[in-house]
């Protein structure tokens, strides 16, 4: 799964990234860095909406648009079922989003006791991860744009740890899954595979990330915990 990542950026990094990836030139200015992403909170989210791409933010936690008695707010949607599933479909089809991070955290799905890992890509480059959103109404008339992000198998390095990762798209998989003129159900799945090991690294992190309320820099410390 993904339940907590970092975007470790300044507004004039990210400006600069999108700028050149997006030919987005303008952008409000967004609370990053983060080291401490958390369910329940605003991420930077990219879409594309048939002209331009566009950047804003979105609540991480997927508000499906059929009404239930308890509020449901998904923060990962399998790649295996995205499209078999009422909840994610037709958001699949027709509301999908990068959003932005430079790396994620990870905790021990077998050894309880271990230590967090942060894992990111090898040159440390910002990581575009796969994602769907929606919008809906609460109960008050406040339209809500939700967000979840696509988990697929892990690949070796993460295998240890845990049997999910988050879905990281390379360039020629961003310009599919942000063209919404692309509604192939197999085609979009087989963009949504592990990223692979020989381009990412892992290490151990302090196990004050397990609380999102801390938030520092010193989150991003390896440690040599056993």
């Amino acid at each position: 799964m993904c339940g907590r990542f970092t975007i470790n950026l300044t507004n004039d990094q990210l400006r600069n990234y999108l700028a050149g990836k997006y030919q987005v030139n303008k952008t409000n200015n967004f609370s990053i860095p983060r080291y401490n992403v958390a369910p329940g909170t605003n991420i930077i989210a990219v879409i594309f909406d048939g002209v331009n791409y566009r950047v804003g933010e979105l609540k991480w936690g997927f508000i499906p648009s059929f009404k239930t008695e308890k509020p449901l707010n998904l923060i990962n949607a399998r790649a295996e079922t995205l499209f078999s599933k009422t909840t994610f479909r037709q958001q699949a089809l027709n509301r999908r989003c990068i959003i932005i991070a430079d790396s994620f955290y990870e905790w021990n799905k077998y050894d309880k006791s271990d230590y967090p890992r942060r894992i990111m890509k090898k040159d440390e480059s910002i990581l575009s991860l796969a994602g769907i959103w929606n919008a809906t109404t609460n109960g008050d008339g406040q339209k809500i744009y939700s967000a979840a992000i696509i988990t697929t198998e892990a690949n070796n390095l993460l295998k240890p740890v845990h049997d999910r990762m988050p879905v990281i798209l390379n360039e020629e998989g961003e310009k599919k899954w942000l063209n919404l003129t692309k509604k192939d159900p197999k085609a979009l799945t087989d963009l949504l595979v592990s990223y692979p090991s020989e381009g990412m690294k892992m290490y151990k992190v302090s196990k004050l990330v397990n609380s999102p309320k801390n938030d520092n820099s010193a989150l991003l410390s390896e440690i040599n915990g056993k």
